[in-house]
């Protein structure tokens, strides 16, 4: 390995994961070798009792049919487990090997200076990422660079989501002051930097340390222009306003609070054209359909709620009672589906159609946070509270999870995925309480072709 021409942390990595699979085999050699001497000693057992039962027993046929019959039970069992432990070991040796260029760190975006609840990515050029904290900003970044652009300083409160505008250069965002706000952004790209020499795979058994808590690197942006008025401030809730979205067109936007109400505003006079309630408690999430008037709201009562503004005389509502906790958010699809996620660490998949089940549920190991699904490929990126981001497909099969070691991923609470798939790759993006947002790209023709 002296000689080896490897980057000094692609090699640190390797060492690391192939001393994970030594350390594996090594447990899988010494079990293999009590259950061994188990087999030997049980088999020792019963062939001593066979000897006893001819000597004495008429009835030795059946008793000796019976204790070979339990031996090949046990035998069985014992292959059995040998083999479930073999292939764990076998195919996260595969994982670990050969799914390299699944899932390659694209950049981290530091300079909060506090938790960062959602994120978004522009729909129009320049495409920028935009965050939104609880330390009462909401910064917008070069994607490629890592460069923080622009600051957005108009909120007394928590700012909890951000959304722009389908067409123009507008930030909608939603914060703990009770108010949302519409605002307008210039930014300049700067020129863009060389990728970094930084991969890892998407492995679903890799049980990495993890980085020592502390202060995230950078003490936040330095000298980037700010804004600090609002175009629009929408403010007829009494509580905290959770999350905001605009509705196809961009004209009307819908926001959730923890009032237990979601209202809906012109975008031209901030005038509140309808409350939507009937939520028996807090609002946790709102989103809005690509491309017809319809809104899901989801809430703390266990339920979320379709509400379809196309005719505009009737604004009818369907409610969908699938969790048995928290739904954190509920998203829609390209389509006619509406994905779900709750604090009862399930992810449902339901058609708009026929509302009665879902047709997919996805059980995971942790609660969900705000998820959000790519339009091309309709995968689903799963954002957990124990850190980790997993990605599903449609029909609840797991595709991949995203690296988390000592020298990449969150160390904290992971609060909200968005993907941008714009260019010809395709970019998750990962935002969490650790302070730091991360762009991953994902190679999505290779993660299909593993499963």
């Amino acid at each position: 390995m002296e000689d080896s021409k490897l980057p000094l942390s692609l090699r640190n990595n390797l060492l690391d994961l192939f001393g994970q699979i030594e350390r594996e085999f090594e447990n899988l050699y010494i079990e293999n070798l009590e259950l061994r001497r188990e087999i030997d000693s049980l088999n020792e057992r019963l062939t001593g009792d066979g000897q006893i039962i001819e000597g004495g027993d008429p009835t030795k046929g059946a008793l000796k049919t019976k204790a070979s019959h339990s031996t090949s039970q046990l035998s069985q069992k014992l292959k059995t487990t040998y083999k479930a432990s073999t292939s764990k070991i076998v195919s996260s040796f595969k994982a670990t090997t050969g799914s390299r260029a699944l899932c390659q760190l694209l950049k981290e975006y530091v300079g909060h200076r506090d938790g960062i609840w959602d994120l978004s990515v522009t729909r129009t050029q320049p495409v920028v990422l935009g965050t939104a904290s609880a330390d009462h900003s909401a910064l917008l970044w070069s994607i490629e660079t890592g460069k923080c652009l622009l600051r957005y300083a108009g909120h007394a409160g928590s700012v909890n989501s951000i959304k722009f505008h389908p067409t123009e250069q507008m930030a909608l965002t939603a914060s703990g002051d009770q108010t949302a706000h519409i605002w307008r952004y210039m930014v300049q790209l700067p020129a863009p930097q060389p990728p970094p020499d930084v991969s890892a795979p998407c492995d679903d058994d890799q049980d990495s340390s993890d980085r020592e808590e502390g202060e995230v690197d950078g003490e936040g942006p330095f000298e980037v222009p700010t804004v600090r008025v609002a175009t629009a401030t929408l403010k007829s809730h009494q509580g905290v306003v959770i999350a905001a979205d605009w509705l196809v067109g961009g004209r009307q936007v819908v926001t959730a609070s923890w009032d237990r109400a979601a209202n809906l505003y012109e975008v031209e006079t901030s005038e509140l054209v309808h409350t939507l309630t009937g939520h028996d408690q807090e609002l946790t999430h709102c989103c809005t359909h690509p491309t017809q008037r319809l809104v899901v709201t989801s809430s703390r009562d266990t339920t979320f709620r379709l509400w379809d503004f196309r005719d505009p005389s009737i604004h009818s509502v369907n409610v969908f009672q699938g969790h048995t906790d928290t739904v954190t958010s509920a998203v829609f699809t390209v389509g006619d589906n509406v994905v779900s996620g709750s604090d009862d660490r399930t992810v449902k998949v339901w058609d708009l159609k026929n509302m009665r089940s879902p047709i997919a549920t996805i059980r995971t190991d942790s609660a969900v946070n705000r998820i959000s699904v790519s339009a091309n490929q309709r995968i689903i990126a799963l954002p957990h509270d124990n850190r980790q981001v997993r990605l599903f497909d449609m029909s609840g099969v797991r595709l991949a999870r995203l690296p988390r070691s000592n020298r990449m991923g969150h160390r904290r609470m992971v609060c909200c995925t968005a993907w941008n798939e714009e260019n010809q790759s395709c970019n998750l993006f990962t935002c969490g309480f650790d302070r730091q947002a991360i762009g991953w790209n994902i190679n999505i023709p290779a993660l299909l072709q593993e499963k």
